[in-house]
């Protein structure tokens, strides 16, 4: 029987560890990777090439939603499902949005994940019935699920995304600069750019808005200031 492989991406360790046992007792599935944060799980997923990647939408450094979109972009192949304790209606568009194939919620049980995977890698969609019912409601409402995440890809780059979560989390310039290998002056660019396509002039008014939109939750956001999560 061909073995169904699974990257993790879950910033905290001991719901990781659960997590792979509870999978690795289905059976034909094989945990090769875990991430714990969404800049990792986009490595992994590209060196690793899993067949599935159950991915946390509340990622520090890249969160669920853009990990998702350079994931399906670097590996195309792998399909992400998520698994999240977000139920909101903004956070389920976004990732029906951005290419998930699947979402489960953190209060169902292991057997409803573990036979998600299983869907999923065979090439079809899985949503929990409470998301399942969320996405048709969406579906009918004006302008549907899908235009609620697309509008947030269309507004931002891949990199302007990643600097807008950055910034978010209360990394300085120079540590956004030394996080995506890039210099402090296309930093300082990124965030004029930001600044000019959203009509927002302060780092304040960034983070408010990176809340609202899901990029980071409101616990994330520091006041004492950034540091990198340990690999």
């Amino acid at each position: 029987m061909k073995r169904i492989t699974v990257l993790l991406a879950e910033d905290h360790s001991i719901v990781r560890e659960g997590l792979r046992s509870l999978l690795e007792l289905g059976g034909d599935l094989e945990v090769v990777g875990e991430a714990a944060t969404g800049r990792q799980a986009v490595d992994l997923a590209r060196k690793l090439r899993p067949a599935v990647v159950v991915m946390d939408i509340a990622m520090p450094v890249l969160n669920g939603f853009e990990a998702t979109r350079q994931i399906l972009h670097a590996a195309p192949e792998t399909r992400v499902l998520v698994l999240s304790a977000h139920s909101d209606d903004e956070y389920v568009a976004h990732m029906a949005a951005f290419g998930a194939a699947g979402y489960v919620v953190k209060q169902n049980s292991g057997q409803v994940l573990v036979h998600a995977v299983k869907e999923v890698a065979n090439g079809r969609q899985y949503f929990s019935s409470s998301i399942a019912r969320r996405l048709q409601e969406l579906e009918r409402k004006a302008g549907g699920g899908d235009a609620v995440g697309a509008k947030f890809r269309r507004l931002l780059t891949v990199r302007e995304a990643e600097v807008l979560q950055l910034v978010a989390e209360g990394a300085a310039n120079k540590q956004v600069a030394a996080e995506l290998s890039i210099s402090i002056k296309t930093v300082e660019k990124h965030r004029q750019q930001l600044m000019d396509k959203l009509d927002i002039h302060d780092t304040a008014g960034l983070t408010r808005y990176a809340i609202a939109a899901g990029v980071i939750e409101s616990s994330v956001q520091t006041t004492v200031g950034w540091v990198r999560p340990p690999p």
